[in-house]
């Protein structure tokens, strides 16, 4: 009763006969196709729809099993194809995207049944006049606002009727179809509106209970559909289980399952399973009326299995098991509750995971791991989704019992687990950065230019340094990402094509892995994940996701300009800024602004998003910064450019260049200054070199309030203190001024380095009022010039303590009405 698909996920890649206009397009889109899927081992014309597809070269498969073979474009925005369908083909989803010569589409899902595909034909509305179809047929149809389809068949008494739609599967939209069979006399016989097994898809089954008609009803369970709600509705005599135990096994074993669910009973059948760790494995109910429409999902391992044996609802009569091990079952009815006990050390560690909903159970498991006839010592319901996981730590020697249940003490025939108990393992995971929200990323480089991407590396029980890789790359296309740091999380990765480099599209992998001299023993690898969200529901949320390990990469034709980095000559220090210059080749005739920003940024870094290389020109600089805990290292940077080609938008990135951040070159401690409303004062600031810096460093005080102003000094390797004079006005706002910094600008190889050193603070006084009927001070007596040769030294400069000491005194004899302080003698 089973029938079992093997075969890698990989790019087919399509012989095309390219047709109609030649113009040049960008940003291929791809909306859908006509139809939504077909029969394996037919051949049939298929419409992609879209936009600026004009220039669409190939079809890009993820699964096997479909072949192209004639691509004509009709207009920008129609792309008719001849698939040739394979007999076969894996049933379900074949995920496809279109490559044209300037870019690569969206991923698109299209079927492929078993089943002849008819139409349905309107008025189809009414119960009493439903639309007959023969039965085993695949109906595409569409579910509109307030619409009810109906469709009629005819069955022997005890012939198993079965319908099965695919409706949120399609990615089209937010459509929760209903799905029932009725008698003639209207009466259900069995309905679903969602069903485990089919996420929010349904699945109606019944066995005829006499000679006759049935009608099959199809509609969104809101009645609230629209244009968009397609539907590919299976009806036949095919079976339709709703469960598989056990729901995994060991690569390369030969094991006895169960279909449990079906209304004609259960069934076993003999699975051979691969040993290709990278086989794409479904299992596919069967038997001699025909083969279900989707899949009974199935976990590959290297675990044994282990059954439960009942009774076991006690930690007396749980069922032993040794770890590591996979433990199946099923929670039978209503309450039931699982027992399963093993012997175990102290110290040891497993990672125990239930798997339930991923298996397409309706079981929401409750996982339990207590001491055999003692009391729980952990217990988890969700962690990541509605399975349940619990890491381990053995804390003494003796026996354990794992106990599952269903969150509401739910239960039922196809209440099916998985329990995977295994030894911690390291792991790595690799994610693509959203460039566009909600939008993943795919590599679109033109011949003799380059793409940038920003990867996410998730290590999970294990750290170190990652190298990067890429395979099943387009001829002409390498790889290029500098070595991922242990402590790091992201990394920048370049795609280089050749001038010589064909056009044309694989589903690539990149794949990471450790390298550290220090952990010569322990291998870790892993490849890319792209979730593909396709139905979104209110905020965002999303409905239906496709899950791929493939970064798609295609070669385009040549873009109307190259992007460069001047490299920089000096370092980026920290707390400074540096402008970060960037220029265009553009081909002749190209004129339209180019908008740049940062591939990605080191930590401690930032820059400006909002730069363009203006029409016409060929050069822009995007100010960057660094913070003050920057990490001190020579990091790799890019940058990527995004320009209107008339038909749409391209984008390139310019190759790596180097950008070293460095310490400051010297450090700052500054002295507090005060001052009355239009007087002056000094500001003095203590310089400490850290590292030696050629010629003459200008230095500005920033941050100084309104009509106060003060003078660039000059700074050298010598230099110890500077001595700005400020000079403020009566309507300098009063208060203190905390933010005040310098800006220091070393030139060095012909460039400057920026320091940004803070903080100083100058409070600005309003003067006090002069005293009622206090006689004015006398003049100041004019000082005779003393003779040259007997000059003067230059005044001590009073610390701020002795000035606020000396402005007292003066305040002080004013109020006594003394003279002031006389004039030092000569």
């Amino acid at each position: 009763m089973s029938s079992v698909h093997m075969g890698r996920v990989v790019a087919t890649l399509c012989l095309v006969v390219l047709s109609g206009a030649s113009a040049q397009a960008a940003s291929p889109s791809l909306g859908g196709t006509t139809p939504r899927g077909a029969q394996r081992g037919t051949e049939i014309e298929v419409v992609l729809s879209g936009a600026q597809l004009n220039d669409a070269q190939e079809v890009l498969f993820y699964e096997p099993g479909i072949e192209v073979t004639k691509l004509e474009v009709v207009n920008p925005t129609t792309v008719k194809a001849l698939f040739k369908i394979s007999p076969e083909a894996m049933l379900g989803s074949h995920r496809l995207r279109v490559r044209t010569a300037t870019g690569v589409s969206e991923l698109r899902p299209f079927f492929v049944g078993a089943l002849p595909e008819v139409a349905e034909k309107e008025p189809n509305s009414d119960f009493a006049a439903p639309q007959p179809i023969p039965m085993n047929v695949t109906v595409n149809g569409v579910a509109d606002n307030e619409d009810v389809d109906y469709f009629v068949v005819e069955a022997k008494k005890g012939d198993r009727i079965s319908a099965e739609v695919e409706g949120i599967r399609l990615g089209i939209t937010l459509f929760d179809a209903y799905v029932a069979i009725m008698n003639t006399a209207r009466f259900e016989l069995s309905s679903s509106d969602d069903n485990a097994l089919v996420w929010q898809d349904g699945v109606a089954s019944i066995i005829a209970p006499e000679d006759g008609k049935y009608i099959i009803q199809i509609r969104e369970s809101s009645y609230a559909g629209n244009g968009a709600c397609l539907y590919r509705l299976h009806v036949g005599n095919f079976p339709r289980p709703t469960a598989l135990l056990p729901a995994g096994g060991r690569y390369g074993e030969t094991l006895p399952v169960k279909f449990i669910g079906d209304v004609l009973g259960d069934r076993e059948a003999t699975l051979t399973l691969p040993t290709d760790r990278a086989a794409n494995f479904s299992v596919f109910a069967k038997d001699d009326k025909g083969i279900a429409p989707s899949q009974n999902w199935f976990r590959l391992s290297d675990l044994p299995n282990v059954i439960e044996q009942e009774p076991n609802e006690t930690h007396d009569n749980a069922t032993r098991f040794a770890a590591p091990v996979a433990l199946n079952g099923i929670l039978e009815k209503p309450g039931d509750s699982d027992n399963f006990r093993f012997t175990a050390k102290k110290g040891e560690a497993y990672d125990i995971r239930v798997h339930a909903r991923s298996i397409r159970s309706p079981l929401d498991p409750v996982l339990t791991i207590s001491a055999a006839g003692g009391g729980a010592i952990a217990a988890n319901d969700d962690t990541g989704g509605p399975d349940s996981f619990i890491r381990f730590g053995v804390p003494n020697d003796g026996d354990y019992v794992v106990n599952v249940r269903d969150h509401l003490n739910n239960g039922g025939p196809s209440y099916v687990y998985r329990i995977e108990l295994t030894p911690i393992q390291p792991k790595l995971v690799l994610t693509t950065n959203e460039f566009v929200q909600y939008v993943q990323p795919v590599v679109a480089v033109p011949k003799g230019n380059h793409f940038g991407l920003v990867l996410s590396a998730q290590r999970f029980d294990f750290g170190g340094p990652l190298a990067l890789r890429g395979e099943n790359l387009p001829a002409g296309v390498t790889l290029e990402a500098p070595p991922m740091p242990a402590n790091a999380a992201v990394v920048p990765v370049l795609f280089h094509a050749t001038p010589e480099a064909a056009a044309s599209g694989k589903l690539a992998e990149v794949i990471g892995s450790l390298v550290d001299p220090n952990q010569p023993n322990l291998k870790v690898e892993g490849g890319i994940q792209q979730p593909i969200v396709l139905v979104r529901g209110l905020n965002q949320i999303p409905f239906w996701t496709e899950n791929t390990n493939k970064l798609p990469v295609v070669v385009t034709e040549e873009a109307p300009f190259e992007l460069a980095i001047v490299e920089p000559k000096v370092p980026l220090v920290r707390g400074g800024q540096m402008d970060l210059k960037v220029v265009a080749k553009r081909k002749e005739g190209f004129k339209a602004a180019i908008k740049i920003d940062m591939l990605w940024l080191p930590p401690g870094i930032g820059a400006s998003g909002s730069i363009a290389i203006a029409e016409g020109q060929n050069e822009a600089v995007i100010p960057m910064n660094a913070a003050g805990n920057a990490e001190l290292a020579t990091w790799k940077i890019a940058v990527r450019g995004e320009a209107n080609s008339g038909n749409g938008n391209i984008m390139v990135s310019t190759p790596f260049a180097n950008l070293r951040i460095a310490e400051m070159y010297m450090t700052l401690a500054f002295e507090q200054a005060a001052v009355e409303q239009g007087k002056e004062t000094e500001l003095v600031v203590h310089m400490t070199k850290q590292f030696d810096f050629p010629g003459v460093a200008k230095v500005n005080l920033i941050g100084l309030p309104n009509k106060a102003v003060t003078t660039t000094q000059d700074a050298t390797v010598e230099t110890k203190d500077l001595v700005f004079k400020i000079t403020t006005d009566m309507t300098t706002p009063a208060g203190n001024h905390a933010n005040l910094f310098c800006q220091i600008i070393v030139t060095e190889n012909g460039e400057p380095v920026i320091h940004n050193i803070g903080t100083g603070k100058l409070r600005v006084d309003v003067p006090l009022p002069p005293k009622k009927d206090a006689p004015p001070p006398p003049p100041m007596p004019t000082p005779t010039p003393a003779p040259a040769a007997e000059k003067p030294p230059e005044p001590k400069r009073l610390t701020r303590l002795e000035q606020l000491r000396l402005e007292q005194q003066e305040r002080e004899k004013a109020k006594k009405g003394g003279a002031a302080p006389a004039a030092p003698p000569k």
